[in-house]
């Protein structure tokens, strides 16, 4: 399984590589929302959290579908320019300037792509203008949370209102923690983008991609890009480019962006941590046991990102709830997930704690 973006006739001076403090911002939010996900940031997550002001703190909540489960592709709204050869803008302020420029239609799209579906790169419904799409918007809400479904209802019904909250707030989260933590990183960000951007320059794109991954690859035709992930995409840059953006506080995370009519980007971490101690033999037999299944593996990479309900998982995979159910249980029994209840729905979810004993590798393929 992998996302694939054809590149044919792509000219080099189209491929970049560019450090993006929205999107920066945006893995920012995300680490501080699943710190489980980032051991390594543990130490600057709790100090992040136990001084952020608590009225902040809950507009942050309200809003964390955006950067919780998922990466919205609001944090990289320079990919949706017309055009899609939109560079990210050099300060937060100027990005922001361009999220202000993206279609109420794409900005919705973007904001609702908080659960599971499999219905990213191809989307042909308006939610604004279709009541069956609104609907099952709102359905898919209800799985999350009240919450959810207010915050939903209002995103549909005012799309400039949300777009102007949003943008508040993340000017705030600048004021509080990121100002401090962009003047940090981004000389680093800059070096490494300088550094493959060289390595492109002389030694050809092939080199370049893998010093970003090994899960990077070019066919040998120099034809197609192709990210090794536990999900099945395809995109084509056409006439437009192809960023590649660094990020510091990313790893384990190798994003792609492969939405239809925007340009293809793909986010890579700098670094990364050492592995995690191996489990014990008894617990890798029947851990790996668990997980020696195709459809399991893939019930993992959601289950990785957020909390879902059978039901939720059984329409992203295409199969029965019945179906669903009985992968979930060999993977409950072998002490791989935990099960909530909210409200009438019950949520599934990876037990990080549990799954990080397998090895850093493991960890990685499901959450890349």
């Amino acid at each position: 399984m992998s996302v694939s973006i054809d590149i044919t006739g792509l000219p080099p001076e189209r491929i970049r590589v560019v450090p993006s403090p929205l999107a920066e911002l945006g893995m920012a939010l995300h680490a501080l929302s699943e710190p489980a996900h980032h051991p390594g940031l543990q130490g600057w997550t709790t100090s992040v959290s136990t001084r952020l002001d608590a009225c902040l703190a809950d507009r942050l909540c309200e809003a964390d579908f955006l950067w919780r489960t998922t990466f919205s592709d609001v944090f990289t709204p320079s990919a949706g320019m017309p055009g899609r050869r939109t560079p990210p803008g050099a300060t937060l302020a100027e990005e922001l300037d361009l999220l202000d420029k993206l279609s109420d239609e794409q900005f919705v799209d973007a904001a609702l792509e908080f659960t599971c579906q499999s219905t990213y790169a191809g989307r042909t419904v308006n939610r604004l203008d279709d009541p069956r799409a609104r609907e099952r918007a709102l359905d898919l809400a209800a799985t999350r949370g009240v919450q959810q479904v207010r915050f939903t209802k209002r995103l549909l019904d005012d799309p400039p209102a949300i777009r102007a909250w949003l943008r508040e707030l993340l000017q705030e989260c600048e004021e509080a923690f990121f100002a401090d933590v962009w003047a940090r990183v981004q000389h680093q960000l800059a070096a490494d983008a300088r550094h493959k951007t060289e390595l492109m320059r002389r030694k050809g794109l092939r080199e370049a991609l893998a010093s970003v991954s090994a899960s990077v690859t070019l066919d040998e035709a120099g034809r197609t890009v192709t990210v090794d992930k536990l999900t099945e995409g395809h995109t084509a840059t056409g006439d437009g480019a192809l960023t590649l953006v660094p990020t510091s506080l990313g790893w384990p995370h190798l994003w792609v962006l492969h939405r239809e009519g925007w340009q293809p980007s793909i986010m890579y971490p700098v670094s990364s941590p050492g592995l995690a101690a191996p489990p014990s033999v008894e617990e890798l037999t029947l851990r790996m046991s668990a997980l020696a299944h195709p459809v399991r593996m893939r019930l993992c990479r959601h289950l990785a990102r957020g909390a879902y309900t059978t039901s939720e998982l059984s329409d992203a995979h295409g199969m029965s709830a019945p179906e669903i159910s009985r992968h979930l249980s060999v993977l409950k029994k072998a002490g791989l997930i935990t099960t909530r209840r909210h409200g009438r729905y019950v949520q599934h979810q990876l037990d990080l704690s549990v799954v990080s004993r397998l090895g850093g590798d493991f960890i990685e393929g499901v959450l890349r």
